[in-house]
């Protein structure tokens, strides 16, 4: 019979674990906070006022789609699994979805203020949010993260799949205006890759929580492989439809000048340069899950890499509001 492992030696890990999440956490609120200055410095690109703040409430907005779509996504693979344990982690989607209405709020109230960050409440006509394209885009989120809360609080959680989508459709809306080249394909584009990257990073999120509340149950194992090939499926689209994005909005002989001399493509680059990390982490985890002799080792690197697409969750909010590169 094997002994169980003494709390005093389970501490010095778990506190170090806390810490590493605690950085992460800084470092993600950062990151878009004072992003914009340091992108922006030498390219004489204009910041427009509240960039900052903006892109937080946006990167907030992202982490709460992703841990309620991701949640959802996991919690099927997990019920779908042959002799699974019946046990499931708590659900994290009402709080998500709530997170998710006040940053929703925080960004109709911008738009209500003329795209500015009020400084009162006078600066904001929430009856001009009904006369915009921008506006009833900023309303539509802010109800569907309020449907999704009641849905996920409800014996229905599941339900929430509809709210949420709503919410993903007028963001991928939203990020091309009517103004843009092909408005409808870049929406699309952003549809898929909102979509699979919410799957991904929250989906992970939650299967890592599973595996920690079944222990050395082997169902563990076969959930984290069975997640791993919809998340290689997941990734080629991730990338296909990011590089895609990415490339409607640059001129097409100019990339490279582009990535170097806009606040844009600095962004995007450090981006590109975070994705080839977590690939790298989801390459050692796939290598452990298929060889290793304890298959659930394959934790480690899958931890490391939701903490770095924690980081690029928050170089994603950035992104979203630093200023599209100019097409000559």
């Amino acid at each position: 019979m094997t002994k169980s492992r003494d709390p005093a030696t389970r501490a010095p890990g778990g506190r170090r674990r806390a810490v590493a999440v605690l950085v992460l956490v800084v470092l993600g609120a950062l990151i878009p906070l004072l992003g914009p200055s340091p992108a922006l410095h030498g390219t004489g690109e204009a910041d427009a006022p509240g960039t900052g703040g903006t892109a937080l409430l946006r990167t907030v907005l992202f982490a709460a789609l992703a841990v309620s779509v991701g949640e959802l996504f996991a919690v099927r693979l997990a019920r779908a699994l042959p002799g699974a344990p019946p046990a499931l982690p708590r659900s994290w989607s009402t709080v998500a979805n709530s997170v998710g209405l006040v940053a929703a709020l925080g960004l109709a109230s911008v738009v209500a203020a003329g795209n500015l960050v009020p400084t009162s409440p006078a600066d904001i006509d929430l009856g001009g949010l009904y006369g915009t394209r921008d506006g009833k885009l900023a309303l539509l989120e802010v109800n569907g993260f309020l449907a999704a809360a009641l849905c996920s609080a409800s014996r229905r959680p599941a339900t929430q799949a509809l709210p949420l989508a709503a919410v993903v459709a007028a963001e991928a809306l939203r990020a091309h205006p009517t103004t843009e080249y092909s408005p409808l394909v870049g929406s699309g584009l952003t549809l898929v890759h909102l979509t699979c990257a919410s799957l991904w990073v929250g989906g992970l999120a939650h299967v890592l929580r599973t595996l920690r509340l079944w222990g050395r149950a082997e169902a563990g194992a076969a959930l984290l492989g069975r997640y791993a090939r919809v998340a290689l499926v997941l990734l080629a689209v991730i990338t296909a439809t990011g590089v895609c994005s990415s490339l409607r909005r640059m001129q097409s002989g100019a990339v490279l000048e582009q990535l170097a001399d806009t606040a844009y493509g600095r962004v995007l680059l450090a981006k590109v340069v975070l994705m080839a990390g977590v690939s790298a982490l989801a390459l050692w985890a796939r290598v452990r899950l298929a060889r290793a002799a304890d298959p659930l080792t394959a934790r480690s690197p899958a931890r490391a890499e939701v903490y770095v697409l924690a980081l690029v969750v928050a170089v994603s909010g950035l992104l979203t509001a630093l200023p599209a590169p100019i097409r000559w």
